[in-house]
């Protein structure tokens, strides 16, 4: 792909995250940032391409809008899709992935769909051998209204993998729904930030990640390092920019769970992530948690429903957090993770829910409550 080639891309994102990803576009500068249902497109080459996988710690995928073609036969989506300019995104040994939906259009067979286009790209690019072990490219293709979009993914693995979760604890939190927790509780400059049920410890690690300005893209590899036109040299020179970045931790940044294991898993967590000398992770109860000096903020998805195991425990622990925020002082505030408006009641903390979101597939809410 030419490197002065204006692209149209899109930050795919979980529902309820698409404002923080398009906050975190507006900081990197990147142009053209607009809200879409599902997630934020933007613009831009390469730079902006590589820059978007590095740094976005909310978006789940960033894909090229590659073409775009009204289509209602077979043969319309197959001369549509030759007609793209493939050899600038697959070398000839790459295998291709397609993700195909339709809806409201005369062509529904999604098996089909996906033949159809593997047909065409080999019309484009001549037969192709794909020896064992070869990269695989994913391109989406999204047909609607007998018009047909096609996508290419540039991110490879979702981007919430960043390479230091190996250990996981109940129901945990992907990093980038966890690093939005950040942002949508307001998490500013000066606040210690503490979790009390941090499990595998991945708010913690990534707040870390933040407060240190470190890229939540550094240690991991991409689907457009594949691509014939991948310049090394640009992104060498990003993760350079990115280094120059990095600061010292201003804040007091800690974790706690009741189980000793749980706990050691978030240490070697926050060692792959070289977060480790950033953090306090240590076994504790949360009712027996004592605040440091704030202005801080108590983040944390506490236990509910199939995490605990017990219904009936469910307001006595979320009473307990609610003490424990009180305890703080009023230089401290508190966000957690609630399925509803009742268990968050019950922190005493007259809680007010600021996102509905999802988590594992279980509608969430995230709640504000204590002090500013």
């Amino acid at each position: 792909m030419k490197p002065d080639r204006i692209l149209k891309l899109f930050a795919i994102t979980a529902p309820g995250l698409e404002g923080v990803c398009a906050r975190e576009m507006l900081e990197l500068g990147l142009p053209e940032v607009a809200v879409e249902d599902g997630g934020v497109r933007f613009s831009g080459g390469l730079r902006e391409l590589y820059r978007a996988n590095l740094w976005l710690r909310s978006a789940s995928r960033i894909l090229v809008r590659f073409g775009d073609f009204r289509c209602r036969s077979f043969p319309e989506l197959f001369q549509g899709s030759q007609r793209l300019p493939w050899g600038t995104v697959l070398r000839l040994g790459t295998r291709v992935q397609v993700r195909a939906t339709s809806h409201q259009s005369r062509l529904i067979h999604t098996g089909r769909i996906g033949e159809t286009l593997g047909a065409a790209i080999e019309a484009a690019l001549g037969p192709r051998e794909v020896p064992a072990g070869s990269p695989t490219q994913l391109v989406l293709v999204r047909i609607c209204d007998d018009h047909c979009q096609l996508s290419i993914d540039t991110s490879g693995e979702l981007l919430h993998r960043r390479g230091y979760r190996e250990e996981t604890g109940h129901a945990p939190l992907r990093e980038t729904l966890a690093a939005s927790l950040l942002d949508l509780a307001g998490w500013g400059a000066g606040e210690a930030l503490v979790d009390p049920t941090c499990g595998s410890g991945t708010i913690v690690i990534e707040a870390a990640l933040r407060a240190a300005r470190i890229a939540p893209g550094t240690g991991r590899s991409f689907a457009f390092m594949d691509w014939p036109g991948y310049r090394p040299g640009l992104w060498q020179a990003l993760l350079g920019d990115a280094a120059k970045l990095r600061r010292e931790v201003p804040v007091s940044i800690q974790g706690s769970d009741r189980a000793p294991q749980i706990i050691a898993a978030a240490v070697r967590n926050a060692e792959r992530a070289g977060v480790a000398g950033l953090v306090r992770l240590e076994p504790g109860d949360l009712a027996d948690l004592r605040l440091p000096a704030g202005p801080g903020l108590v983040l944390c998805n506490p236990p509910y429903g199939e995490r605990l195991g017990q219904a009936a425990e469910l307001p006595e622990l979320f009473a307990s957090l609610g003490a424990a925020v009180r305890r703080g002082g009023s230089g401290w505030r508190c966000a957690f993770l609630a399925p509803g408006p009742e268990l968050a009641k019950a922190t005493g903390l007259t809680p007010r829910s600021v996102a509905r979101l999802s988590n594992g597939g279980l509608e969430i809410e995230l709640f504000l409550g204590g002090s500013r």
